[in-house]
């Protein structure tokens, strides 16, 4: 479990979000050129993190259709996805029983990465399959670096009619108890050990 990406329509919208559902004024992060889009982010430990990522209102539109589905996103904030590490990504693109899209190269002032992003914007499965990044091999995880505000991550709840797909493609090598699969309808939900206790977002 690389990192959680609340969308929103502003980032007003969802930095308030956060701070209603954490108890967390969420720290400002940067812009995404290649994207169109900006965020705020913070570490919820040192090899994962939660961002709230919005269409940047001052940016040029990237040309293409924004990740996360940005561009048709019109609704209150919520967790809209979770992104999964890879040492390989076009491995794990290649093994995927769901389309997650082209591999990108991408990066934000000294950060660099490759993440999978669908050629239509859209969320694989709703946002219930996992985005791919890699990060470059050697380095540290850039969440060691983002601001700790004592948030933990104790479960993620991912519900979909296409469990057994994910399941099959994590197999055992996302071994991690906090990450919950489960057959239903579509929900996302993520609990979280906080400065002001127990709280959820979802």
């Amino acid at each position: 479990l690389d990192h959680l990406a609340v969308v929103a329509r502003t980032l007003e919208e969802g930095v308030a979000y956060i701070n209603e559902a954490l108890g967390i004024d969420i720290p400002k992060g940067g812009q995404h050129p290649d994207m169109g889009t900006h965020n705020h982010l913070m570490a919820l430990g040192p090899d994962t993190y939660i961002e709230v990522i919005t269409a940047d209102p001052a940016a040029e539109h990237p040309g293409r259709p924004r990740w996360f589905g940005l561009d048709e996103f019109d609704a209150e904030p919520c967790l809209g996805t979770w992104i999964a590490g890879t040492p390989d990504i076009e491995a794990s693109k290649a093994a995927s029983p769901v389309d997650v899209g082209s591999v990108l190269q991408l990066s934000r002032g000294t950060l660099s990465w490759k993440i999978s992003v669908a050629d239509d914007g859209k969320l694989p499965l709703g946002g219930a399959f996992p985005s791919l990044i890699e990060w470059p091999a050697g380095g540290t995880h850039p969440a060691s670096r983002m601001t700790d505000l004592g948030c933990r991550l104790t479960k993620l709840h991912i519900q979909s009619p296409d469990a057994f797909l994910i399941a099959d493609f994590l197999g055992g090598a996302l071994d991690d108890a906090k990450i919950e699969i489960a057959q239903g309808p579509h929900k996302l939900s993520a609990a979280f050990d906080t400065p002001k206790g127990e709280r959820v977002l979802g």
